[in-house]
């Protein structure tokens, strides 16, 4: 985990509470995509493109894809920093990279993550404007350089064969500002199927249709030797979102 400038990165510092952790007294995979997700929303209200200002545009980030890799799980109580920092844009399209860590500079996990952007009347994509991106770059015009990893595709090859689990209906706990259910929500529902004592070492999600209230959703899942890969689908067969633990 390396990153070669330090222009426009956004970092919080935390301490790991104990609402967080699951079982085993550490944070869990949905504990780091909250403090991920919250260090973007907090970078972009800092420089004054939060949730207000894109309301009144009329304008959404919805995210399309998640790489999360974690190198150890921290425990309850420890003090850790999370950075973020938008490292691409190009069309409708945001690139942006994750980092945790502790105190020390001990690196605990990043990720690498797809945005679109949205109209939120019609839900279509919108060519990214200066007004849009600027404020995520130096005032040389520079953005920060894109962390060193290992990248994986964006899009997740969908398995031949699966089995199918039982369905259940959207409800109001799932749901996030944007009235659809939240990127984190759906980890969450796919961590369910998990085979027992599955230890996650990298997760990718890729999101391709929005669920909302009420909507019902059909798991599928096929288990591999060291892969699972559960599908979140619409009553057609359609996914939602595909979402790959390793």
């Amino acid at each position: 985990m390396r990153k070669e400038s330090e222009c426009m990165a956004y970092s919080f510092s935390g301490r790991v509470r104990y609402s967080e952790i699951g079982e085993n007294g550490l944070l869990t995979l949905p504990g780091i995509l909250n403090y991920f997700q919250d260090c973007s929303t907090f970078q972009s209200e800092e420089v004054g493109l939060g949730i207000d200002i894109l309301k009144e545009w009329k304008r959404i980030w919805v995210l399309s894809a998640w790489q999360v890799v974690v190198d150890r799980y921290p425990y309850m109580g420890e003090r850790i920093k999370t950075s973020t920092w938008a490292y691409g844009f190009r069309g409708f399209m945001g690139l942006r990279n994750f980092t945790m860590e502790t105190e020390g500079g001990e690196g605990l996990a990043y990720a690498n993550t797809f945005w679109t952007y949205i109209d939120a009347e019609n839900g279509l994509p919108v060519r990214l404007e200066a007004k849009d991106t600027d404020a995520y770059r130096g005032k040389d015009g520079k953005m920060e350089s894109k962390l060193d990893m290992e990248y994986a595709p964006r899009k997740i090859v969908l398995p031949e064969d699966y089995e199918q689990q039982d369905s259940f209906a959207v409800q109001k706990h799932h749901l996030d500002t944007n009235h659809h259910v939240n990127n984190c929500q759906y980890v969450q529902m796919a961590m369910d199927y998990l085979p027992e004592n599955f230890k996650i070492h990298q997760m990718r999600a890729e999101y391709k249709q929005q669920a909302r209230l009420n909507d019902v959703i059909c798991p599928a899942r096929t288990v591999d030797e060291n892969k699972t890969t559960v599908l979140l689908n619409d009553q057609k067969g359609e996914p939602y979102a595909v979402v790959e633990f390793k």
